[in-house]
């Protein structure tokens, strides 16, 4: 394996980073993406803009009912960026895409060759429109229009799914479930959670004689090779926390250690990314193994922007070497190159022409770049954070996570 593979495996690596409810519960937390339908896109006249969050909550009228805004919604600029700060300390966002939370991570010592990596969430706080640091949680995923986050307790596999209100801070309701989850995953329209079980924390670290970040010293903490404790999924419903438990266990041949699960570009079936051909395998909400999808067929898991809002293109790969920004924009249906685009790792579609991506600053390497606001047919790049730096949390290395505002 030559060293461009060895760095894009890394980068790959990183992507891949019952109770009874009240009534309703989904309908609050798709309430602002059904208002959203309704607007119209911003025009190109403000395509430019940059923007700061307003972070002050107050009361909409709604149905009859005061009903709070959030910090995501008062501000409906095109663009909001805060090329300075990295990480973000103000919402960031671009079209409907915004920057829900980000993360960084350290290993945290159980024993003098046991670990544990731990994610240190930042999320945005829907009443000040700022990100807060919370060590609350070991995992957790955004809902469309960003007032509800699923959440699981830093002891993991744990028994039990948190919905946490965004504006209020609080958990609204649990979801207890049978088997131990890991990972948790909203679907495109936030009415399903797709929970990925495991028998044992996927998250453990040994320790190696191997200098995994570079600085010279061996017996580094890494994550397990050559084993997976990944037993299957639950699909459960948002509004009545009720749903099934399904087998998936893959073998460690074709699974890293923590292989969760999410939904497919239209939600009607979930996915796992395997280490080698034909890198995802999907299953039906009732566990059976099926094709892929005819618009995913040429998909790959770590490339986390997928398919466009209209499923007529396709996030690819970096472009080239790993020392390109650049970044390739496919045919779904055959996989070949339409455009090449500005940008070493491509997170997420704002629109069928625009995506938030990783870029890299001119003249550095892989681990000095910041997000930026990508355009097919285009060579400029909009800032939208300041530049990450070094490659670890220490240093300055923070993972975003995207939600539809």
């Amino acid at each position: 394996m030559n060293m461009d593979q060895l760095v894009r495996d890394a980068l790959h690596e990183q992507a891949a980073d019952t109770v009874t409810t009240p009534p309703g519960f989904a309908g609050r937390v798709l309430a602002v993406r059904r208002r959203r339908r309704t607007r119209t896109i911003a025009g190109a006249a403000v395509a430019t803009v940059l923007a700061v969050a307003v972070g002050v909550a107050v009361p909409m009228l709604s149905g009859g009912k005061d009903e709070p805004r959030l910090a995501s919604e008062i501000n409906r600029s095109d663009i909001i960026a805060h090329p300075d700060q990295s990480p973000p300390r103000d919402l960031v966002a671009a079209g409907n895409t915004a920057l829900a939370a980000y993360f960084t991570a350290r290993t945290v010592k159980e024993t003098e060759d046991r670990g544990v990596y731990r994610r240190i969430y930042h999320l945005l706080d829907q009443e000040t429109g700022k990100y807060v640091k919370t060590t609350k949680w070991s995992v957790l995923d955004v809902a469309p229009g960003m007032r509800t986050a699923a959440v699981l307790e830093q002891k993991l596999p744990t028994e039990r799914i948190g919905l946490l209100d965004l504006l209020t801070g609080e958990v609204e309701r649990w979801i207890p479930v049978d088997r131990g989850v890991a990972g948790v995953r909203f679907s495109p329209d936030g009415s399903k959670l797709v929970a990925t079980t495991y028998d044992e924390n996927p998250d453990l670290q040994t320790r190696t004689d191997y200098d995994s970040d570079g600085d010279g010293k061996k017996n580094d903490w890494m994550t397990r090779f050559g084993e997976t404790s990944r037993t299957g999924f639950y699909i459960l419903d948002v509004d009545s926390g009720k749903g099934s438990w399904s087998k998936a266990v893959g073998d460690a041949d074709t699974l890293n250690v923590r292989q969760d699960f999410a939904f497919s570009h239209d939600g009607t079936l979930v996915y796992s990314g395997l280490m080698m051909e034909p890198h995802m395998q999907y299953y039906n909400f009732e566990g059976n193994k099926v094709p892929k999808p005819a618009k995913e067929k040429y998909l790959h898991w770590s490339v986390e922007a997928g398919l466009s809002p209209d499923g007529r293109l396709a996030a690819g790969d970096f472009a080239g070497g790993i020392k390109t920004t650049a970044s390739e924009i496919n045919d779904p249906d055959t996989g070949k190159r339409l455009y090449k685009i500005p940008g070493q790792q491509l997170l997420a579609w704002v629109d069928n022409k625009r995506l938030i991506a990783f870029d890299i600053a001119p003249g550095t390497n892989e681990f000095h770049n910041r997000l930026v606001l990508v355009t097919i047919g285009s060579d400029k790049t909009v800032p939208l954070s300041g530049f990450r730096k070094g490659n670890d949390g220490a240093a300055g290395r923070w993972e975003p996570v995207f939600a539809e505002r």
